[in-house]
């Protein structure tokens, strides 16, 4: 037997002592739940030792048991509940007789918050700022080391906890607002109980449980509520795909097929295209779906429906527990597609101000657009996901600035990628980015160019699309993506210990600064932009390494302007006539210059200009 699976069966075979033990203990997911859903049914699981051999019952008005299921293990038992209009808030008593014992559990049903300012999506408005939170700032270094977590704090290392946590997210939020960020993407917060490299969030050991390194549930919550009184939304991480290696299920799976098994270990062939491929064989698509992600994460099996339903009701949960604004959905490709629609439906249905993006790495906007909702044509396949991570415009970003203007590299790319658009139902809500947390950083990408550096974020700003920035990014941190370790170091002045406080002014080099400040400007301005929030794009053929832009809207233009070539570029303006409209002036939004004759527009070599236009 593969010894990774010798180890999953000897875990396997310990069990927790419930009926006919002292202190008898019962664990239930959900933990809680509420009333008035718009899903009257709930499924429970309840897990304790025999507990399938229990008999069930409750009595609590509104509420009705409506059966049970038990999978292989005896030691889980599946409660499917109907919780009608007429319920109310309170503690539901249950019991589980089993002979002559019976062991009671006060299950809480609570009342849903009527905040205003929760769950409200985010949109082409916003400008999204990814925080990985264990190399972002230590808030607390009190959960730095805790004896029950595997994991100690060593800055040292690459792949090792540097002590990041939500307080320090928390003691940052004005330095994001005065930057400009309307939206937060924290990676994973969910406990990670790993033995190594588990600072990065995407080895779940418990989907119910912030990390206590990074703080408790409460906290995230009062994370939550304090961004939003900053006019900061947050978007959650989340992850189906997979879970961590030492998640409590894995001692003691509710069926062999809870997790994709092989006889030995088999990874994923991580070929996205398979999904949508008319000609992709059988095996390919199997392994595509059923191979684990890495050695240390089992690959859920979301065919299973006891699988999904725990997924979904996980999902609905941490929405109206803590009011997050979104979801990013890691690997979304990589679980089965069927159940990844029906997820998607529900949720969006269950709170039609959300948004989720889902992360879909691969190199085709064809094939990126299969995974949105309503634009698959070939098959008869509706996702329901409202959002992808761009990655087609990524790379046409990157060689739009770096690369020298052709048909298909440089500005010609990216030309012709957003000439693609026609795939997308609405190409505005894609989520566009210069990098992340798996990605070569954007300075080092830009040859640690500022000029640029400054190009690309321009595109990022002013583009169609929702804009995501790396955190790090605006102070220019560099790293090659072959290194995780690389691109996800700590930001500078988030340890108390650190010789520089970049979060501030004075703590940044002269260069930082500049960039801060040219990010800063083109972030406020924008989301105070109609034509950039929700205006249409058009844009003209590259010429002589210059591609010019518009986004506008009945009663407002921008105008874009980049010179990738090695001239000043002065633009003969009568080409973009039919754009300008009888607008005649231009206000640099960066600089603030005045433009009292669009005709004297000249660009500088590898400059970057951002014109509001007036008539």
């Amino acid at each position: 037997m593969n010894k990774l699976l010798t180890i999953l069966f000897i875990l396997s075979l310990s069990i927790n002592p419930l009926f006919g033990q002292k202190n008898e203990q019962l664990r239930i997911e959900p933990p809680f739940w509420w009333t008035d859903m718009k899903n009257d049914t709930l499924q429970l699981m309840i897990y304790g030792t025999d507990i399938s051999k229990a008999t069930p019952s409750l009595k609590y008005p509104g509420v009705t048991l409506l059966g049970t299921s038990t999978l292989e293990s005896s030691n889980y038992l599946f409660v499917d509940l109907l919780v009608s209009d007429e319920a109310s808030p309170g503690k539901i008593k249950l019991s589980f007789k089993s002979g002559k014992k019976t062991i009671s559990y006060n299950y809480e049903l609570k009342e849903r918050s009527g905040e205003k300012n929760r769950i409200q999506g985010f949109s082409s408005s916003d400008l999204i700022y990814l925080i990985m939170p264990d190399r972002f700032a230590n808030g607390d270094p009190k959960n730095d080391n805790l004896d029950d977590m595997i994991q100690k704090v060593d800055r040292t290392g690459g792949y090792t906890r540097h002590g990041g946590d939500l307080k320090g997210i928390s003691d940052h939020l004005d330095y994001m607002k005065d930057l400009g960020v309307t939206a937060m993407w924290i990676n994973p917060v969910l406990e990670n109980n790993m033995p190594e490299a588990s600072y990065h969030g995407y080895a779940i050991t418990n989907l119910y449980k912030v990390d206590p390194r990074f703080g408790s549930n409460e906290d995230y919550v009062q994370l939550i509520a304090k961004s939003h009184d900053n006019g900061i939304k947050i978007i959650m991480d989340m992850v189906h795909n997979h879970i961590g290696l030492n998640h409590w299920w894995m001692k003691d799976l509710p069926s062999k097929d809870w997790v994709h098994q092989f006889e030995q270990f088999t990874k994923s062939n991580y070929h996205l295209a398979t999904v949508s491929d008319p000609h992709a064989s059988e095996k390919d698509k199997m392994l595509m779906e059923k191979g684990w992600f890495d050695t240390s994460m089992p690959d859920l099996n979301q065919s299973n429906s006891y699988v999904g339903n725990y997924l979904i009701q996980n999902t609905l949960w941490w929405i109206e527990y803590a009011g997050i604004d979104g979801i990013r959905m890691d690997t979304y490709p990589y679980p089965n597609a069927d159940f990844m629609a029906k997820w998607s439906k529900i949720v969006m249905e269950t709170y039609p101000s959300f948004n989720i993006v889902g992360e879909v790495w691969i190199h085709s906007a064809a094939m990126e657009s299969f995974w949105l909702d309503k634009t698959s044509q070939r098959y008869d396949y509706t996702s329901g996901l409202p959002s992808v991570t761009d990655f087609p415009i990524n790379e046409a970003m990157l060689s739009g600035v770096n690369e020298p203007a052709e048909w298909n590299k440089g500005l010609g790319k990216l030309y012709h990628t957003l000439a693609e658009d026609f795939l997308y139902k609405d190409p505005n809500r894609n989520v566009i980015f210069l990098d992340n947390h798996d990605m070569t950083r954007t300075y080092t990408s830009y040859g640690e160019d500022l000029n640029k550096f400054k190009q690309g974020i321009t595109l990022l700003m002013t583009l169609r699309g929702i804009p995501q920035l790396y955190y790090g990014t605006e102070i220019l941190m560099t790293g090659d993506g072959a290194q995780h370790s690389e691109v996800r170091k700590d930001f500078p002045g988030g340890w108390a210990e650190d010789n520089r406080n970049a979060f501030t002014k004075e703590g940044r080099t002269t260069q930082e600064n500049e960039a801060f400040e040219y990010v800063k400007a083109l972030a406020n301005w924008r989301k105070n932009n109609s034509a950039l929030m929700a205006g249409k794009l058009t844009h003209f053929i590259p010429e002589e390494d210059t591609y010019v832009y518009f986004r506008h809207t009945d009663n407002k233009s921008v105008m874009v302007v980049l010179n990738t070539g090695k001239e000043t570029r002065k633009l003969n303006i009568e080409r973009f006539a039919e754009r300008l409209n009888g607008f005649s002036k231009g206000r640099d939004v960066v600089t603030g210059k005045i433009y009292e004759n669009l005709k004297d527009i000249e660009v500088e070599v590898n400059a970057s200009l951002v014109l509001e236009l007036s008539k």
